[in-house]
């Protein structure tokens, strides 16, 4: 008994630079499975999309949706594990990243589902902060057309159905979220029901979330542009008193050589 627990005493420690060598490893996987997970995002869009955009789907159809957008949030839920174990600072990216704990632990309401596309959002974003200039339009642009055909999905399927509701139709619907996403609301279709209204409230603060960006983004190129003007500028002066030294320099070597010259000669 002694000599086993002598063993386990003595025993080497787990070599603790393997864990992280590993740990790095797999941060550097996920990093490259961004464009992976957003095309997960886009089947999971479209097997939500179907249904909705046809009632009459065969049941057959509407359960191999049903199987892709449970695969979906096995992928999200998988890739958010790892995500978590493989943080430097697990706590850290536990209370910095909640949204992504929300978009994997979301019941089963089909409105909050789409809350999964968020993944897209978060893809995006982490490419377009590489090079603001060239890839903000490009954000800007995806994740205004998904978030109104994302609003027109959740308040068609809420509205659809709904006694009073003046939602029946996608093109109704699409209508809707243009003028709400814009928070430009001419009142001619609104949501009637809970669930609508929720889907309204959070088309319109994204709304103003995207157009805070737009406008941003101007502001930094505008910025960008002054700070290249006055780059060139500069420069363009540097070069003037660099070729004006040089023609000062062969003057007075000029004037040099005539003192001497004149010299000699007398």
């Amino acid at each position: 008994m002694t000599k086993a627990l002598t063993a386990v005493a003595t025993r080497a420690p787990a070599n603790p630079a393997k864990g992280r060598r590993r740990r790095r490893q797999v941060r550097t996987w996920l990093e490259r499975s961004d464009w992976a997970l957003a095309a997960v995002a886009l089947l999971f869009l479209v097997a939500y999309a179907w249904p909705i955009l046809q009632p009459t789907l065969g049941r057959n159809w509407k359960h191999a949706c049903q199987v892709v957008e449970f695969g979906s949030w096995i992928v999200f839920l998988v890739d958010y594990l790892v995500r978590v174990w493989a943080a430097p600072n697990r706590r850290r990216y536990f209370t910095k990243h909640l949204l992504d704990l929300v978009i994997v632990a979301l019941p089963a309401l089909r409105p909050l589902r789409l809350m999964r596309l968020v993944i897209l959002f978060r893809v995006l974003n982490r490419k377009a902060a590489a090079s603001l200039r060239g890839r903000v339009p490009l954000y800007v642009t995806v994740s205004a057309l998904t978030l109104v055909v994302c609003g027109a999905l959740a308040v068609l399927d809420a509205e659809r159905h709904a006694a009073g509701s003046n939602i029946n139709s996608f093109g109704d619907a699409l209508w809707w979220a243009v003028v709400t996403v814009t928070t430009v609301g001419y009142g001619d279709h609104f949501p009637v029901t809970l669930q609508g209204r929720c889907v309204a409230a959070g088309l319109m603060i994204g709304g103003v979330a995207l157009i805070g960006v737009v406008t941003a983004s101007f502001a930094a190129w505008f910025i960008d542009r002054v700070r290249d003007d006055e780059e060139a500028a500069q420069a363009a002066t540097q070069r003037d008193l660099e070729l004006i030294a040089v023609r000062l320099e062969a003057l007075t070597e000029e004037v040099r050589a005539l003192r001497l010259g004149v010299s000699d000669g007398t």
